[in-house]
């Protein structure tokens, strides 16, 4: 039942616009409750509070890499909620870190659906 409220969750989500907007306020405050902005920025390039790269991808790249991908939607936000393998990673040598944790103490999966419609909307 939880995987098919979350099916119908992406689903809407990715029917809907998702571009800058008045959205971007509550989704950006969303992902730094989370804990999101720790390890990853909008832009390219930017670097974090300490100076240093960021540990993991700028969310412009994610969706400039997944936005054409079909299934991309569930894909991304099975990642955010079970977090990656170190030994799998789609972004070794790009970024400091190898792997994600698992975020779903941080976030709920219908919210990590919402951010990652957003993050798959930028241009």
């Amino acid at each position: 039942m939880r995987h098919l409220l979350l099916s119908l969750s992406v689903a809407l989500l990715s029917s809907t616009a998702w571009a800058a907007g008045p959205n971007d306020d509550a989704v950006l405050k969303l992902a730094t409750s989370s804990g999101c902005m720790a390890c990853h920025h909008i832009e390219p390039g930017a670097k974090g509070p300490n100076g240093l790269a960021p540990i993991g991808p700028a969310w412009r790249d994610v969706s400039a890499k997944y936005k054409s991908v079909k299934g991309a939607q569930q894909q991304l936000t099975t990642t955010v909620m079970a977090g990656s393998s170190p030994y799998e990673s789609h972004w070794q040598g790009k970024v400091s870190g190898l792997a994600m944790p698992p975020n779903k103490v941080a976030i709920s999966e219908v919210d990590a659906a919402r951010l990652v419609a957003w993050i798959l909307a930028m241009e």
